[in-house]
């Protein structure tokens, strides 16, 4: 049944079906034709995962990130990380990469940040004397470190998938998410330098920096607000995610005071639809996983890994090299779905934290959100930037070793994702 289920979901992604309607009639067919069950077992297996109480964390989440970012939050961001790098050589692309930073404490998706910053910045640095190309990369790569910091929307979906805790893969995000960060700061920083890109040569306005800082305090302290209560035990995730929705709109209606009835309407709106996608991944994904343990799927590569792969380390490198290839042709919640059960068997046999491996998973992933040829975040960047794919590619390539580099630091110093 699992071979009959993956031909049709390859099949129908060539056909350009979304995942989940793949994964669905996939799970479905197989069933259909290879066993005596009835169809209804599909159903029962998609709405099982739809219970876990966990879940409402997403939909508040993606909320709370809309509602700060829709206003006059977004630019006062945008400003501030202008003050603190534009007068650097690479500064004006440094801003994508620090921008997306401050954004993933709010935001926890990578498409957005793309799409929102990506906006603003790649025709402004373009303005300014930047390669349309690159400006295109740097915002296609820097958008993947919200999916990091906290809190972010594929850890939770690990975490329902692994049954880790969503405080300690928050917390265990935030070192990779500031370790990309400064090596995309860097590549924007030689790159300059070799390429003699401009750079702005003003005194620093320390008055107007200060004000601008305090302006945006209050989205700053997000990520610490949801991180703190995590850790200390304070409130469960999806009560954190409720009162991170009520924390964005007292800040919204009382501090920057630009709170409207349509924007929270757009913003209900905007998280029922991104819940919506993911709600049905996760349930096609619940109907193919148990499809998969009917033909005993994680215990036949658990068998294999034994007979073939002797070391921590090789296991390691194999997953890596799984998550690498599925990531340029998966989106990420669905590679998460998909994979998470099937890795995560061969990860304990190995003695491999679960932590760690969502860490590895979702850093594994991000690369691939800007690797061809299915990358979102480069699909929009070039877009943006109004070049080829090609070109901006080319222009990834300082990027891809950053990523490569971090993710083998994550991947064999465990200490650097399991702190206390």
């Amino acid at each position: 049944m699992s071979a009959v289920m993956m031909l049709v979901f390859l099949a129908l992604l060539i056909l350009s079906f979304p995942v989940g309607y793949a994964l669905t009639l996939g799970a479905s067919i197989a069933l259909f034709f290879g066993s005596d069950m009835p169809m209804m077992a599909v159903v029962q297996q998609m709405f099982a995962p739809t219970q876990s109480f966990p879940m409402i964390a997403i939909p508040f989440f993606v909320m709370s990130g809309d509602i700060m970012m829709a206003g006059k939050l977004g630019q006062s961001l945008i400003d501030f990380a202008t003050d603190l790098v534009a007068r650097f050589r690479g500064g004006h692309a440094q801003v994508s990469v620090l921008g997306s930073t401050l954004f993933g404490g709010v935001s926890g998706s990578a498409v957005a940040d793309a799409t929102a910053l990506g906006a603003v910045l790649v025709p402004w640095q373009k303005k300014v004397g930047y390669p349309a190309a690159f400006c295109g990369a740097t915002i296609a790569a820097a958008s993947t470190i919200d999916i990091l910091i906290p809190p972010s929307i594929p850890l939770i979906l690990y975490s329902l998938v692994s049954n880790a805790s969503i405080g300690a893969l928050f917390v265990a995000g935030i070192l990779p998410g500031l370790a990309l960060a400064v090596g995309f700061l860097i590549v924007c920083n030689v790159s300059a330098r070799l390429r003699g890109f401009p750079y702005e040569k003003k005194p620093i306005a320390w008055g107007i920096m200060g004000r601008r800082a305090v302006y945006a305090a209050p989205a700053l302290m997000m990520p610490i607000f949801i991180l703190v209560g995590l850790r200390f035990g304070v409130a469960t995730p999806t009560e954190i995610s409720t009162l991170a929705v009520a924390y964005a709109l007292l800040a919204a209606a009382f501090i920057y005071r630009d709170l409207s009835v349509k924007r929270v309407i757009h913003s209900m709106v905007a998280a029922g639809v991104a819940t919506g996608v993911v709600m049905m991944l996760i349930m096609s994904s619940s109907a193919v996983g148990w499809m998969l343990t009917l033909d005993q799927i994680p215990e036949l590569l658990v068998n294999w890994a034994k007979q073939f792969v002797h070391s921590q380390a090789s296991m390691l490198m194999l997953i890596n090299g799984v998550l690498l290839l599925a990531g340029m042709f998966l989106d990420l919640p669905a590679a998460i779905l998909l994979l998470g059960p099937l890795l995560i068997p061969l990860a304990q046999n190995f003695g491999i934290d679960l932590v760690q491996l969502g860490i590895i998973v979702v850093i594994n992933l991000a690369i691939g959100l800007y690797t061809p040829p299915v990358g979102t975040t480069l699909f929009i960047g070039a877009t943006l930037a109004k070049v080829k794919i090609g070109e901006t590619v080319k222009e990834l390539i300082p990027f891809y070793a950053v990523g490569l580099i971090v993710l083998l630091l994550f991947t064999y110093i465990p200490a650097l994702t399991l702190r206390g």
